[in-house]
């Protein structure tokens, strides 16, 4: 091997990120599944004619490894390649904990 070779090495820790995931904030709303949870994602989004802030929801399927996560937690999904049927999205981390007063 060349030394130019050598330096082109890509190993696993320094390789480039897989282009741009879309990472999203919500709200875990369902937990029943192994290893998956159902996040909502509320989007404000302001009407082009009247200028009124319209409310979206879209609700995505995430793979959660160790079930951690609980109904009522805030989390940050990631774009992620297909995992089942309908699961495209993995859980990065926990933004807020939900507590019951």
């Amino acid at each position: 091997m060349s030394a130019h070779t050598e330096a082109a090495a890509i190993t696993p820790d320094t390789a480039p990120a897989a282009g741009n995931r879309r990472k999203m904030v919500g709200r875990v709303i369902r937990d029943k599944m192994d290893k998956t949870v159902v996040v909502e994602v509320v989007s404000h989004t302001r009407d082009p004619l009247y200028g009124k802030y319209v409310r979206t929801r879209a609700r995505y399927k995430a793979h959660d490894e160790t079930n951690q996560y609980m109904i009522g937690d805030e989390v940050e999904i990631q774009e992620h390649r297909p995992l089942s049927r309908e699961k495209r999205f993995a859980v990065v981390r926990l933004i807020k904990k939900f507590v019951q007063e």
